[in-house]
């Protein structure tokens, strides 16, 4: 049996199944997706998950960082 079968021309998923949707910006931590991307990716054409896909890194700087851990409890002065 051929690999050819199993072969599927698409775009794969950026989930990476870290999964926590950050509220502020309403954007998976893991894959930058939004919730209405994450469920509508299967339906989407292949154009529209590569134009998703073209957009995520520009994401990254949209989630709010913690201030939680070592760094967050320094205090100054």
């Amino acid at each position: 049996m051929s690999d050819e079968v199993w072969r599927r021309d698409e775009v794969e998923s950026p989930c990476v199944k870290i999964c926590v949707i950050q509220p502020e910006s309403g954007l998976c931590t893991g894959c930058l997706r939004s919730m209405d991307e994450i469920a509508a990716w299967s339906r989407m054409t292949r154009d529209e998950r590569r134009e998703i896909m073209a957009s995520l890194p520009g994401r990254q700087n949209l989630l709010t960082r913690r201030r939680g851990g070592p760094a967050g409890r320094r205090r100054s002065g």
